[in-house]
């Protein structure tokens, strides 16, 4: 029942709190209040049975520890950065360090070095592949690759404030190709100024500079200077950006040069969407292009695009579908005035594999149709009976070896838990009838855990995965006070409250509670580090 170790993204150091079921932010007042409570029920005097005495003796020395730790301002501070791992390691007041701040001071310092140390071996390659396929020239009985790009660049920090970026391209295509070869290095001044040189070979040979300020919390302006190398001309380009809000911005791009242009963009992205556009005048040439991306689960989404200019007419549609934490795999169909196109991308951190495919050159209607119906309607078929199927057994299969794993420390948490809520029982009912009588908050059912499993329970059940949620109504009503109110903090992981376990450790885990106001029902569901407050109007059923 540890913050730490289950694979749960939350704050950690809080178990302690969740024990005494207090705030982080608690005075000691509040602490020794809280220790009184739980001392009433599981203090050992208090039952004459000796199974009982042993499950009171146990429960009450967590008590004890978290209200020694939490009431002690040198241990909790330790704590509160720390956790037990810093306790247990003897990160305590010294000769030495004999002030809180000269502790925290001096773990902090070698926290940083251990940063600095991993900042300085970072290095951070990326790449990219084009490989440009053509089904026309292949019926023909031509070779069906009509060219290749590929570029990589490789990224280091050489110190604290220094950075230097290699990189090199490559493009072939039929009848002819090139090569280029370029090197950045960025210092950083501050936090908000930067500065670049940047010097290149190749097709594109220049040498130049450019520099970056914030000019305020939302805005920002770059300034470059480049020359080329092989007819000595000069560009200077100037960019703005602003920070409408914390999801949208929008930039300003002018270029003074042989080819001056001006571009005019916006982006706009939340957890849902993703949506950007550009228009762009230059001396011999315009074009405007757009795209918007929904993110239809955590795994999926689907995408729209469109270009238009001078030199462009085409509308993209596609989608992708996250294969692990680091590869995303995608599929676009586009259709312009070059032709009929199929792309294939595969993203694998900083790495890209992109192959586009010409299907047809001429926009026959029926071809055109046929070639976003076919791929689209075989790719649902394939999802729902093939990998759909398949992602399910895996899971499952997954869920049952971490259940192997686990399934002792999940037993004995299981026991401890129950063992801790039958304590709790006698003092829960009576506040819970106290409630019913004066037509307060009763909590009627209340259920901890993964409760995705719940949910697919009736139509799917696995007779060797144990249950992965368990019932806390019991410490719950314990918990209301006598306001007829029942609050529990934010931030802090609710397997730690005395009653609770973990259930399903390395799962994501939820708290749905049902509970009666007034004669009224209502229901919430609410994170395992979210805050819950009941009664609220907002859960009415």
């Amino acid at each position: 029942m540890s913050d730490d170790g289950d694979g749960d993204v939350g704050p950690p150091n809080r178990e302690l709190y969740a024990i005494l079921h207090v705030s982080p932010e608690a005075t000691e007042e509040e602490i020794r209040r809280a220790y009184r409570q739980w001392a009433q029920v599981y203090h050992p005097d208090k039952y004459q049975d000796v199974h009982m005495k042993e499950v009171a003796t146990q429960n009450f020395q967590r008590i004890c520890e978290a209200y020694e730790i939490l009431t002690d301002e040198n241990r909790r501070q330790i704590y509160d950065l720390y956790g037990m791992e810093g306790l247990n390691s003897g990160l305590e007041l010294g000769p030495r360090l004999n002030k809180v701040d000269e502790l925290k001071e001096e773990l902090e310092r070698l926290k940083r070095r251990k940063e600095q140390e991993k900042m300085l071996a970072q290095f951070r390659p990326s790449g990219t592949v084009v490989t440009k396929l053509s089904l026309p020239d292949f019926l023909c009985g031509h070779g069906i690759v009509k060219g290749m790009e590929m570029a990589s660049q490789f990224e280091s920090r050489v110190s604290k404030n220094d950075t230097l970026a290699l990189g090199g391209n490559l493009a072939v295509n039929e009848t002819s190709g090139g090569r280029a070869a370029s090197a950045v290095y960025r210092h950083q001044f501050s936090s908000a100024a930067t500065a670049e040189i940047m010097v290149s070979v190749g097709l594109q040979a220049l040498i130049g500079v450019q520099t970056t300020r914030h000019l305020s919390q939302h805005s920002a302006a770059t300034m470059g200077l480049a020359m080329s190398l092989k007819d000595g001309s000069i560009n200077l380009s100037n960019a703005w950006t602003r920070h409408f809000s914390e999801k949208a911005s929008g930039n300003i791009e002018l270029i003074l040069g042989p080819e001056s242009s001006i571009a005019v963009g916006w982006q706009k992205k939340d957890e849902k969407m993703s949506a950007a556009g550009e228009v762009k005048f230059g001396t011999s040439s315009f074009g405007a292009s757009a795209h918007y991306t929904r993110r239809f689960s955590s795994k999926s989404h689907g995408r729209i695009g469109g270009r238009v200019g001078s030199t462009a007419l085409e509308i993209e549609v596609g989608g992708g579908r996250k294969l692990s934490n680091f590869s995303t795999v995608r599929m676009l169909y586009t259709i312009g005035i070059q032709g009929i196109f199929w792309k294939l991308e595969w993203h694998r951190g900083g790495q890209k594999l992109i192959i586009p495919i010409l299907l047809s050159r001429h926009l026959n209607p029926v071809f055109t149709a046929g070639a976003f119906v076919v791929p689209t309607s075989a790719y649902f078929i394939l999802k729902k009976f093939v990998i759909k199927p398949y992602l399910l057994k895996r899971k499952r299969q997954k869920m049952l070896e971490i259940s192997e794993k686990t399934s002792t420390q999940v037993l004995e948490a299981k026991v401890a838990s129950e063992k801790a809520q039958k304590l709790l029982e006698n003092v829960a009912n009576r506040k819970r009838n106290k409630q019913l009588e004066a037509g307060g908050l009763v909590i009627t059912e209340a259920k901890y855990g993964n409760l995705k499993t719940v949910q697919v329970s009736d139509q799917q059940t696995d007779s060797n995965l144990p249950s992965q949620v368990i019932d806390v109504t019991v410490p719950l009503n314990f918990l209301v006070n006598d306001l007829g109110q029942l609050k529990l903090h934010e931030g802090i992981k609710k397997s730690g409250i005395m009653g609770f376990c973990d259930p399903c450790p390395g799962e994501p885990k939820q708290l749905h509670v049902e509970y009666t106001y007034g004669g009224r029902r209502y229901e919430v569901t609410v994170d395992d580090y979210e805050e819950l407050q009941i009664p609220r109007e907002a859960h009415r059923i």
